[in-house]
């Protein structure tokens, strides 16, 4: 086991600062987080300037009013240890990596040692996992370590090896990596409502488990409705249900009113499908007999109901959130099917299946880059990048392409070079290749023009990165933000 969570931590670390060292880290999110963290360092609240001025919330803006992720503060000490972006890409591989150790601890009990081994191996190769390492860094890597934490104390405690308090401090803990956490409660509640094989419900268990079914949805409305607006967000910021109605209440009675369009809505476009299917493939398809799957259930319809093309698909770090869930409802389901007298040996058969499905999705995760020589090369854009870098002053106000932010952030205060000026003194701008989030080339270059109209000086040009340069410039942090690309 140790094996596996050392083998994780290096290749997770190596595949981020793989991507950091050849310019393929962006400043949506790397630099939102690391602003955020370096602010905690400094006794501050979790100020993101780069999420702020872009966003149109101001420069003092406070990321938890973007989520509730408390957590990060405890990645603010090793910020005095080493101050840079990295050092956040090497703590999520770490907290990733961490997770095969419960993980493998809550096989064990349910399904024996082999089994737990080929599990541990499967989280570590997942393509959920991949995604979410090859997408810099994100509250997410909390997430899984969490999970696998929760499971295993319930496992512990249903086996009578455990205490319900550890349980209880499991669930809060979660709630503090991000304010829709109080989902997957609701279906915790659930699990620890319905009873359970050899082990009669104690009055702790309906009063634990009533607390997670109607306190995590509560939490999540508290936080949404009331925490993000107090440190300066908004309560529908990330809103996407209008299909169903303009508020939660509304999206329920829909739901229920209307369960034919929810449950096309669900499955529909095709993307949908395809990306559950997927999910339980990671599983081996058991979660399907387990009522652990209720824990992810809520977090899935959060993303397949909305109106989020990028919430519905195997991309990004989203599915990270749910594979130890999804694993752990598959240990049980396979369990579950295991003590049928005439299924004792399913168990290995799916623990085989599991590995499998990891090892076949390699090539097409953010693993398999790691096999690829071109990832490794530094190409001629990449050098220019560098170039262009090297010409921003330390402490410099710098609008910047989004490739180039992760590597000034560490020394400068970065925004993200928009579609609204900012005109801060420095300005690093891409004019060749399509940068978020201009709405093409043309726009890029129209936006240079303006600057260079504007009393900016180009001091500095290579494969079409251009620094600019206005000593006089007066910044305006607090313009709002352009439409979206398409809009009025």
């Amino acid at each position: 086991m140790a094996a596996i969570v050392v083998l994780a931590a290096v290749g997770y670390s190596v595949l981020a600062l793989n991507r950091f060292r050849t310019w393929r880290s962006a400043t949506y999110d790397l630099v939102i987080f690391d602003q955020a963290v370096r602010s905690y360092a400094q006794g501050h609240l979790p100020v993101a300037i780069v999420k702020g001025v872009h966003n149109g919330f101001g420069p003092d803006f406070s990321v938890l009013g973007d989520h509730v992720s408390p957590l990060l503060v405890l990645l603010a000490p090793l910020y005095l240890v080493y101050d840079d972006p990295r050092t956040l890409l090497v703590a999520q591989a770490v907290l990733l990596a961490g997770a095969v150790v419960p993980l493998w601890r809550f096989t064990r009990r349910e399904l024996g040692v082999t089994a737990a081994y080929g599990v541990a191996a499967a989280y570590a190769l997942s393509w959920p996992v991949a995604g979410a390492v090859g997408f810099d860094f994100h509250e997410v890597a909390f997430a899984p370590l969490l999970f696998a934490v929760l499971f295993d104390q319930l496992s512990a405690y249903r086996h009578g090896g455990g205490r319900r308090r550890y349980v209880a401090l499991a669930c809060a803990a979660l709630l503090l990596v991000k304010e829709d956490m109080g989902l997957a409660l609701a279906g915790v509640g659930v699990c620890l409502l319905l009873p359970h094989r050899g082990r009669s419900r104690e009055r702790g268990d309906v009063l634990l488990g009533l607390g997670c079914l109607l306190g995590g949805p509560a939490y999540t409305v508290l936080a949404t409705q009331v925490i993000i607006p107090m440190f300066g967000g908004r309560s529908d910021y990330y809103w996407s249900y209008d299909h169903f109605g303009p508020t939660v209440p509304a999206v329920l009675w829909h739901v229920l009113s209307q369960p034919g369009d929810a449950l096309y809505t669900f499955f529909n476009p095709a993307t949908k499908t395809s990306t559950m299917l997927m999910l339980l493939a990671v599983a081996g398809l058991t979660p399907l007999v387990s009522p652990y799957l209720a824990v992810t259930l809520p977090l899935i319809a959060e993303r397949m109901l909305s109106e989020s093309p990028g919430w519905w698909g195997t991309g990004a770090h989203y599915n990270a959130f749910v594979v130890v869930p999804l694993l752990c409802a598959g240990v049980d389901g396979a369990a579950r099917i295991a003590r049928h007298r005439r299924m004792r040996r399913f168990g290995a058969v799916w623990t085989a299946v599991v590995v499998i499905v990891a090892v076949v999705a390699l090539p097409g995760s953010a693993f398999g880059e790691l096999s690829r020589p071109s990832y490794w090369r530094w190409s001629d854009d990449m050098r220019a990048m560098e170039h262009a870098a090297g010409q921003v002053p330390d402490g410099a106000l710098v609008e910047t392409a989004s490739s180039l932010g992760p590597h000034l952030s560490g020394r400068a205060q970065v925004l993200l070079w928009d579609r609204t000026p900012r005109w801060a003194p420095w300005v690093v701008a891409d004019i060749a290749r399509p940068q978020f989030p201009f709405c093409g080339l043309d726009d890029q270059r129209a936006r240079v023009d303006l600057l260079q109209g504007s009393g900016y000086r180009a001091v500095f040009r290579e494969r079409d990165f251009v620094v600019l340069h206005n000593p006089d410039a007066v910044p305006r942090l607090t313009a709002p933000p352009a439409p979206p690309c398409g809009g009025s």
